[in-house]
């Protein structure tokens, strides 16, 4: 039996965001902003992720780290932590810093969707830019997974060449930044973020469902981007990953996509 929604007023967006079951994954909630799905958690199997591009990021992760060691992860945009919760799991002891402008959402969350009590997770309440100069500015992390924008709407200080350079500057030697891009044909805006991420990092790889890279149809695009080269080999391996069917794109491939 489903349980009833709830509900919180979220100040900055103007919205009402919105937890409830999803009836088809015991254990699962979905939460909405306004009338748009925005993160799907299962509380019973945090480590199982559902949404398709949150998947292909966690995915990635474990390809491109083991899980030898715990990882320090900046989560800039919260939703509902889904990448947090399933990071617990995965690589236990792990420590999070989650960031979000919305205070009410952060708030609504950990009260409605308890963290797993192995997570040790820091709220910040900031935007996803000053925070990195401000709060964090003494801070290294080996993850950022940056799940703000959706396509052209996006806040136009988080999507320059000189944003991207602040979030390099965040991580770790051998740190990786997961962008979740989300656009419409003809992915004018992936190939802006495409560019301003190669303006500071030394590998840039963008990965997604086949059908995306024929720049005809809408969706999301993960945006991979490290300090360091990645083997020909480990792309491989991110695409073998899935989710299914999956395309990587990197080096002269993604060049030649990435051409206006």
């Amino acid at each position: 039996m489903s349980v009833k929604p709830v509900k919180r007023w979220l100040g900055f967006v103007q919205e009402h965001a919105t937890i409830y079951d999803d009836d088809l994954v015991p254990g699962s909630k979905i939460l909405a902003i306004g009338d748009a799905e925005q993160s799907h958690v299962n509380l019973a199997h945090p480590e199982e992720v559902f949404y398709e591009y949150l998947s292909r990021i966690a995915n990635h992760l474990r390809v491109l780290r083991g899980a030898e060691k715990p990882l320090r992860m900046l989560h800039l945009g919260a939703g509902a932590l889904t990448l947090a919760r399933w990071a617990s799991v995965v690589y236990p002891v792990s420590t999070h810093v989650a960031v979000d402008i919305e205070r009410e959402l952060l708030d609504f969350v950990l009260t409605q969707l308890p963290l797993p009590t192995n997570c040790k997770l820091t709220p910040l309440v900031a935007d996803a830019r000053s925070v990195l100069a401000e709060e964090l500015a003494d801070e290294k992390f080996d993850v950022i997974i940056l799940d703000i924008f959706s396509g052209p709407e996006a806040p136009e200080h988080l999507t320059t060449p000189e944003y991207y350079a602040e979030l390099k500057n965040s991580l770790t030697t051998d740190g990786l930044l997961f962008v979740n891009v989300g656009d419409d044909p003809p992915l004018r805006f992936t190939k802006t973020q495409v560019a301003a991420a190669q303006s500071a990092f030394d590998f840039v790889m963008l990965s997604s469902t086949p059908e995306m890279f024929t720049q005809r149809y809408p969706g999301n695009l993960i945006l991979t981007a490290s300090n360091q080269k990645i083997s020909e080999e480990l792309i491989q391996q991110c695409q073998a990953a899935g989710p299914y069917p999956a395309e990587t794109r990197a080096g002269l491939d993604l060049d030649r996509f990435s051409k206006p």
